[in-house]
């Protein structure tokens, strides 16, 4: 027989990457039945054999079989499958009263939480994040699941779970160990959204406080963007303002344009030949050399202007050029991933030895409270790094502000004058419709793009900001007071 022109002869079918896998899986079936997770013959572990010998997309897929008692497998009792899901193998049927080996087979809406400690293990996620888990309706047969799976999977790309109503959960990762280590968190994360709301707290909201009222229910069953959100209010009144989420700039509309240009990026220009050097062999360091190479490598191909090859080997040669190309990537302000990535490694320092502090204006953490007690949550979208606003927010004159943040996206969903950003956003917030969402920007272009998407838009007018063209038709303000 073949895999996608590849012999998957007797020997590859018995090597040892098959068996050791057939072991793997034998034993996390045990060890998640005792944890209560595939009770009742329920649930499934896939996991490809790793063999270095043979492409990852060429590589076998072995599958626990559906409806059998999990604690009593063994590692015969697997499928073996080709890349494209063809059975190779399958395991030998067991007398009565065993059922026979069955192969498994394989509009949403969403549960939120943030602020746990445990959102750490979720990939690409942190403390401060919001992690969106979408939801789908479960169906008499699982082959049935496969169009609205994909369609969830589609509209929340950074996920790495679904949740099916009333049947379970599917989670996957790189590898077995990132699978079972989400599933670990994830079955924590859930039980104390449980836990919270028993008590009667609202696990979607950083300070996880009272939760008096949830407003908004199911309408329509399959629908992508419906959403069942909890939402706290004063004592005095409901909120009835369809907005219910804000979106938040930085440079211009949350701090002053002088704090970037004279502060933050003088600090990083001044210290990034030492913060190589000091940090250079740290797995850190190393992933932003990897990616500023990358980009270097791009910019030669395009002509921009500063770019300069980056050597291979020597340390001191390979700092040099970084630095080189860094200055002017600076220089020409350029939003672009490596260099934020890399300069927010670099203001953590400064801000961790007490050199630097985050700059707001006065009006912006009354507000950022207002906000937070009338249950509208609070985003920051900046093409500085997730790491550079945490640390700005975290670190201010009037304390910590990230209590009243429920998220932070960065250039990793696009870039802030493109359109599909903001469409990106408004899909992770899950929101019904994207006029739910108000941005708030300095820069036209930005304002554009958000608009075009459907979001409401304010412009921030602040000491230092870019003149506005005539006749732009954009509500704007001086303060945040005024929204």
């Amino acid at each position: 027989m073949a895999v996608n022109g590849v012999a998957a002869s007797q020997a590859y079918l018995e090597s040892k990457a098959v068996k050791e896998t057939r072991v793997l899986i034998s034993e996390l079936c045990r060890q998640f039945y005792t944890l209560g997770w595939v009770s009742g013959t329920g649930g499934s572990i896939t996991i490809k054999a790793h063999d270095d010998s043979i492409p990852k997309s060429q590589q076998l897929v072995l599958m626990s079989p559906s409806g059998v008692q999990k604690e009593r497998m063994e590692p015969d009792d697997m499928y073996v499958l080709s890349p494209d899901g063809a059975i190779l193998s399958s395991p030998s049927a067991k007398p009565l009263p065993h059922k026979p080996p069955k192969c498994s087979d394989c509009g949403p809406l969403f549960m939120k939480i943030t602020h746990m400690e445990m959102i750490k293990g979720i990939k690409g996620h942190g403390y401060y994040d919001e992690l969106v888990v979408p939801i789908i309706e479960n169906t008499a047969y699982e082959n049935e699941l496969t169009d609205s799976l994909a369609k969830a999977i589609e509209a929340y790309p950074k996920t790495t779970a679904v949740l099916v109503r009333n049947h379970g959960i599917y989670v996957w990762g790189d590898s077995w160990i990132s699978a079972k280590t989400q599933s670990e968190c994830y079955h924590y994360l859930f039980d104390a959204a449980i836990k919270l709301y028993q008590l009667g707290l609202d696990w979607s909201t950083p300070d996880h406080g009272p939760l008096q009222i949830m407003d908004r229910y199911l309408a329509n069953k399959g629908d992508i963007n419906v959403s069942v959100k909890a939402r706290t209010t004063n004592s005095n009144q409901k909120f009835e303002s369809s907005r219910r989420c804000i979106v938040l700039d930085i440079e211009g509309t949350t701090t002053p344009i002088t704090f970037v240009a004279d502060t933050l990026f003088p600090y990083a220009r001044d210290n990034v030949g030492k913060h190589l050097s000091l940090t250079y062999n740290t797995t850190e360091t190393q992933e932003d050399i990897k990616l500023l190479r990358s980009q270097v490598e791009e910019d030669l191909k395009q002509g921009v202007d500063g770019a300069v090859p980056v050597p291979e080997e020597g340390k001191e040669e390979v700092i040099a050029a970084l630095v080189a190309n860094v200055n002017a990537m600076i220089k020409a302000d350029r939003k672009i991933t490596a260099l934020k990535q890399l300069q927010g490694h670099i203001w953590k320092t400064g801000f961790e030895n007490d050199e630097l502090e985050g700059v707001v204006f006065d009006d912006v953490p009354e507000a950022l409270e207002k906000w937070h007690s009338s249950g509208i949550k609070v985003y920051i979208y900046s093409s500085g790094s997730r790491l550079a606003q945490r640390l700005l927010f975290g670190k201010t004159p009037y304390n910590d502000l990230r209590k009243y943040l429920s998220g932070f996206f960065d250039t990793a969903v696009g870039n802030k004058k493109e359109t599909r950003s903001y469409v990106e956003i408004t899909e992770s917030l899950g929101v019904d419709k994207p006029s739910e969402i108000l941005f708030v920007t300095d820069v036209y272009q930005e304002a554009i793009a958000a608009k075009a998407a459907g979001l409401e838009v304010i412009i921030s007018v602040r000491p230092g900001n870019s003149p506005l063209p005539e006749n732009h038709g954009f509500q704007v303000v001086n303060s945040f007071s005024q929204i």
